[in-house]
Parts: C-alpha cells; sequence; structure tokens
C-alpha cells in the first residue's frame, strides 16, 4: 500500500512539472493602484499650488466675474502601456471626499483634456468620453469647480488608467459614487495632483 501511495505521489509531481502555463495554476490579481505610478501635472497650477479663480464654481452666489466654473487642462504622461482607457475623479479632500467631477471612457490614446470641458453628458473633447452628472450646489454634468469661500480646500485631481475601454455599466443616470467605484475597481495605476481654492 505505501509502495502505491509513493508511486502515486511520484505521478501527480510528474505531471504537475508537465503543465503548461495555459493549464498552470491562475496568476495572482493584479497588485492595488499604485498612486503617483506615472506623471501628471497641469499649465494652471502646480501640484499643491492655488487653483485659478477661472476654475471656481459660480454657484455659490457672487458675482465675481473671474470664476467661471471651467474644468483645467491637464497632461499625462509614462502611463502604462496596458491601459485601455482612462478617467478622472476630483474630489475636496477636506469635506468628505466630496467628489466634484468623473469623466470616463477617455481613449487610451489621449494624454490631455483641455481646459473648459463641455458641461454635456458626452462633451466634444475628448471624443468618446462621458461624464456623469454633479448633484450639489449645482446640477449639471461634467466639472463643479472649487466652492469653499470661507475656507481653503484642498481638491485632489486623479487620472486613473484602466483595464477596460468602456464601463458599460455606467450610464447618464448614475451617480458620481457609483461611477468612483466602478473606476477604482478598473484602475490598474494613478497619478494625482492637488490644489488648493
Amino acid at each position: 500500500m505505501r509502495s502505491t501511495r509513493i508511486a502515486l505521489g511520484a505521478l501527480l509531481v510528474t505531471g504537475a512539472a508537465g503543465l503548461s502555463p495555459a493549464t498552470a495554476a491562475p496568476i495572482a490579481p493584479t497588485p492595488p493602484e499604485t498612486r503617483n505610478a506615472y506623471a501628471l501635472s497641469s499649465t494652471a497650477f502646480a501640484d499643491g499650488g492655488a487653483i485659478p479663480k477661472v476654475h471656481e464654481c459660480t454657484s455659490g452666489g457672487g458675482n465675481d466675474p473671474a470664476k467661471r466654473n471651467e474644468s483645467p487642462p491637464l497632461t499625462w504622461s509614462d502611463a502604462p502601456t496596458a491601459a485601455k482607457s482612462y478617467a478622472i475623479v476630483m474630489r475636496d479632500l477636506d469635506n468628505a471626499d466630496l467628489i466634484h467631477w468623473v469623466i470616463y471612457d477617455i481613449p487610451a490614446t489621449t494624454t490631455s483634456i483641455p481646459q473648459n470641458v463641455d458641461h454635456t453628458y458626452r462633451p466634444s473633447i475628448p471624443a468618446g468620453a462621458r461624464q456623469v452628472y454633479y448633484r450639489g450646489s449645482a446640477n449639471f454634468y461634467g466639472y463643479q469647480g472649487p466652492c469653499s469661500p470661507w475656507t481653503v480646500n484642498t481638491y485632489e485631481f486623479v487620472v486613473h488608467a484602466l483595464n477596460t475601454e468602456s464601463l458599460t455599466s455606467l450610464n447618464s443616470g448614475s451617480s458620481t459614487r457609483t461611477a468612483a467605484r466602478e473606476i477604482d475597481a478598473a484602475t490598474i495605476a494613478s497619478a494625482g495632483i492637488t490644489g488648493e481654492s
């Protein structure tokens, strides 16, 4: 009986050694996202610097003509070649991580977005991208700038490199929180900068 067990064990080891890569044990899942795995910058402000008024919200009262609620230009480089699309999430870190902007399905060939992305579900630039509807001090699709008139808050912009070309589970009625969760789940790397306003 013992010799039978030894022979069977040897057969199992031999069989395992002969497995092809396709039939071997599955590869471990991709490690959690790495913040600042590539470079992100803006010509509007330095990382940690002051966000210009043109990018501040226009829904907080007052008549300051410098406030135009225009999204800032963003540029990224050295992103992973495995990225199939990008998404951007902007949060107010000093206000319970309130999400101010979500844009996703940005094509993998894109390395920058211009200032003042359209406030529509499907903006003209970047072509193919979609934006989440912002519900709060204003109600529209896309970017809602800093709205902290009595304090200086820190706002974070993160560009996520995703493992899918399109987040098909999201639509024009999806919330910012739902979109952020879907983006996090598909993220293979990310890059972030912060600004003060």
